[in-house]
């Protein structure tokens, strides 16, 4: 390059010597394209046609073309033309690879590691490039264990300007993490350390736990978890090293060295705001949970400018900034914290501009979205709207990327979606731990022809039981923020001591009267038969035996503010159902079900707890039906417990369900493979049903584990209930598994 610039500008120099004057450029000619576009050079080039030559610009023009990666030589020339020069630019392009190939590699294949590199046919074959693609899968075999896997790019040129890319890999043996040795720490114990980080110590349970490996990128993450740990606890001089590593290449083990300084522990001195303008600092005062005399901590101090920023964010203040100071006093261990609070302007919302749905009707997504146009912003209704997006499960992915207009105090919004198949047509069989062998056909549309609504065929024939069913569902009834719904069904089912058989349809409304509260009715008329009751049953079965309708109403009143209704991580679902049969019809009943659940976050795992309290009775002398009795036992209610296990028998010992149920479920959920939505959770479950001269007491128990999955067709669920006080005629454990709404 050197030499280029030094020919270029003796040229130049003596061209001027020559003319006694710089010469004018009448044309410029670029040579040896073959697949790079003209224009893409062209741009590159400063120098103009019939204007002087300039030498510097045709030197910097130079770097600019060596800079676009795709050339290994570039040259300029020049030669007299029409009164001026023509500029001749000579180029030679990389060659373009045609193949690539891995040679040694056998606990990975190719198109495992072809994932891992941003080379593929018809790239450039550049040398730079290649070298990073080899650090990335030598960074990819480290991060699996491979602590000494050696990769080594070799560039073979063929036929012209193509070239054939192989990487050479030695894999060698996987390298355990045997120790981490923690130096430098007197404030917290050594488990206290290396309990916030992810890597770990091998040992007999790594395979599924996915530790005991080095990996950098989590290493550097750890550094940070570790620094966070001393910040949150006052220690702002604290120091941690980068990891010392030492391997025993003969017992493929390796010792982690972190060394921390941790540096004197910091109170706060004086917590104060300054900035504040629209509202008065005792109001913002109360946000803050720093307090004067505490020990400082970095988490709170983040937590702090997240609920000034909401506060303000939340009042149309969209560009507001906190820059918080920590400032340390001389000659103590104290700080004094300022919150600097930059408000900027009140925002309302601009356009509201949608794209990505190319079958979803423009209006199913703009309900859903909490503001109008012209409304003043609120980034709590931003994220309500995000998150009524989602939960129409129509997408994949749900972006609302606000656009600020500074001079008009605009906030424009960009609603993208990416739409997903929301229509099945299935034909297949099955097994369940319930009915054991089916056969099912299901049609679904959940977004029928772009409008949002639900309609749904389905037929299920199993061992035990059959079902016809046909379900629509309106959101938007009538274009009003009013929901309707109908249903017809055919349905069969062998219980323990008879058979039941029936038909009907359902008819409801619904409607939401704010954010998160909505009301519903419904009308149900069913025609039931109770056949093939055994001589032994007792005398309640006997007693239904035959043909009755039943005509009831059913109103329910929730609350539900779950953040996604598949899989909550936040929020609560808090609801009252009633149904009364009396309005004609042979059975007399009334049913009242109070049903709250709770989630809460812990990190990216999620606590739920939810109790559920039912009350039925027979009306005007009736007996309670047999199927509207409360059956406690299942993959629903107590898992590890058969159905109806949880509540009374009658005098042969065969379960008869409940006028009253109590159920409680608790449950951790936690993240095994995030990239395929699947969950492992660990629960413990209490419940029971009783009779209704029965008072409640003491519950049946039940724990045990399971994996949540939502799949690409549906959500999955399998389970393991053990049964904490089982009975004589009872399994200690269960094994159940779903297909459908998540618990």
């Amino acid at each position: 390059m050197k030499k280029i610039f030094s020919i270029l500008v003796f040229l130049c120099l003596l061209t001027n010597l020559l003319w006694a004057a710089e010469p004018i450029v009448k044309k410029i000619e670029i040579r040896g394209l073959k697949r790079i576009d003209e224009f893409s050079v062209r741009q590159k080039i400063s120098q103009k046609i019939a204007v002087p030559l300039n030498p510097e610009k045709i030197s910097d023009d130079i770097k600019k073309i060596f800079a676009m990666g795709y050339f290994d030589d570039v040259r300029v020339e020049m030669k007299f033309f029409e009164g001026g020069i023509t500029l001749i630019y000579s180029l030679k392009e990389k060659p373009v690879i045609t193949r690539i190939s891995f040679y040694g590699n056998k606990e990975f294949d190719d198109d495992k590691l072809r994932e891992q590199i941003t080379l593929s046919r018809g790239s450039i074959a550049d040398n730079t490039l290649i070298q990073d693609n080899a650090l990335h899968l030598k960074a990819f075999y480290q991060s699996k264990g491979y602590w000494l896997a050696e990769v080594i790019p070799v560039v073979r040129k063929v036929r012209g300007s193509n070239a054939v890319v192989s990487f050479l890999i030695k894999e060698g043996s996987k390298v355990r993490i045997d120790k981490i040795d923690i130096e430098g720490n007197h404030a917290f114990d050594d488990n206290d350390i290396t309990g916030v980080m992810k890597t770990s110590e091998w040992w007999l349970f790594s395979f599924l736990t996915s530790g005991g490996y080095y990996n950098s990128g989590v290493m550097k993450q750890d550094i940070r978890k570790i620094k966070d740990l001393y910040f949150n606890n006052g220690y702002l001089d604290v120091r941690v090293s980068d990891p010392e590593i030492k391997v025993d290449n003969k017992k493929h083990e390796m010792t982690i060295k972190i060394n921390i300084s941790e540096g004197h522990q910091y109170t706060v001195s004086s917590v104060s705001i300054e900035g504040n303008k629209a509202y008065k600092t005792d109001e913002l005062r109360k946000l803050i949970k720093l307090k004067k005399g505490e020990v400082f901590s970095k988490k709170i101090l983040s937590g702090d400018i997240k609920a000034i920023n909401d506060f303000y964010s939340q009042k149309g203040y969209a560009m507001i900034s906190i820059d918080p100071a920590v400032v340390p006093l001389k000659n103590s261990d104290k700080v004094k914290v300022i919150y600097h609070i930059m408000e900027g302007d009140l925002f309302h919302i601009g356009r509201i501009e949608i794209s990505g749905n190319t079958k979803t009707e423009d209006k199913v997504i703009r309900r859903e979205i909490r503001f109008d146009e012209g409304d003043l912003f609120n980034s709590a209704l931003l994220k309500r709207s995000y998150q009524r997006l989602r939960n129409l499960d129509f997408f994949d992915t749900v972006h609302l990327q606000p656009r600020p207009r500074a001079r008009k105090k605009l906030l424009d919004l960009d609603v993208s979606v990416k739409e997903k198949s929301t229509g099945s047509l299935s034909v297949g069989g099955g097994y369940s731990t319930t009915d054991r062998f089916m056969g099912m056909v299901d049609y679904s549309q959940a977004n029928l022809f772009g409008t949002g609504r639900y309609l749904k065929l389905s037929g299920e024939f199993g061992s035990k039981s059959t079902l016809y069913q046909l379900s629509y569902r309106d959101p938007w009834f009538l274009d009003k923020p009013l929901s309707m719904t109908l249903s017809l069904y055919k349905t069969s089912r062998q219980y323990y001591n008879y058979s039941r058989k029936a038909t009907g349809f359902g008819l409801g409304f619904g409607k939401p009267f704010s954010e998160y509260w909505r009301a519903d009715v419904s009308y149900n008329f069913e025609d039931v038969t109770i056949y093939d009751v055994n001589a032994t049953a007792s005398t309640t079965i006997k007693d239904q035996e035959g043909k009755s309708t039943t005509s009831s109403i059913s109103p329910s009143i929730v609350r539900d503010s779950r953040d996604y209704y598949l899989d909550p991580h936040e929020g609560s679902r808090n609801g009252i159902y009633l149904k009364y049969a009396g309005l004609g019809g042979e059975n007399k009943y009334f049913k009242a079900l109070l049903d709250s659940g709770w989630f809460f976050p812990l990190g990216p795992t999620t606590f739920s707890v939810r109790g559920r309290f039912g009350y039925a009775t027979g009306l005007f002398g009736k007996q309670l039906p047999l199927y509207e009795r409360y059956y406690v036992g299942g993959i629903n209610t107590v898992r590890g417990l058969g159905s109806g296990e949880a509540g009374p028998r009658d005098a042969n010992g065969d379960v008869i369900g409940g006028e009253k149920e109590i159920i409680f479920n608790f449950e951790y959920i936690f993240p095994l493979i995030p990239d395929i939505k699947l969950k492992g959770l660990l629960f413990f479950d209490a419940g029971k049903a009783y009779a209704q001269s029965e008072a409640i007491n003491s519950l049946r128990r039940s724990a045990g584990f399971g994996i949540r999955w939502i799949s690409p067709v549906g959500p999955l669920r399998l389970e393991w209930g053990y049964n904490l006080d089982k009975r004589d005629d009872e399994n200690q454990s269960k094994f159940e598994f779903t297909f459908g709404t998540f618990f």
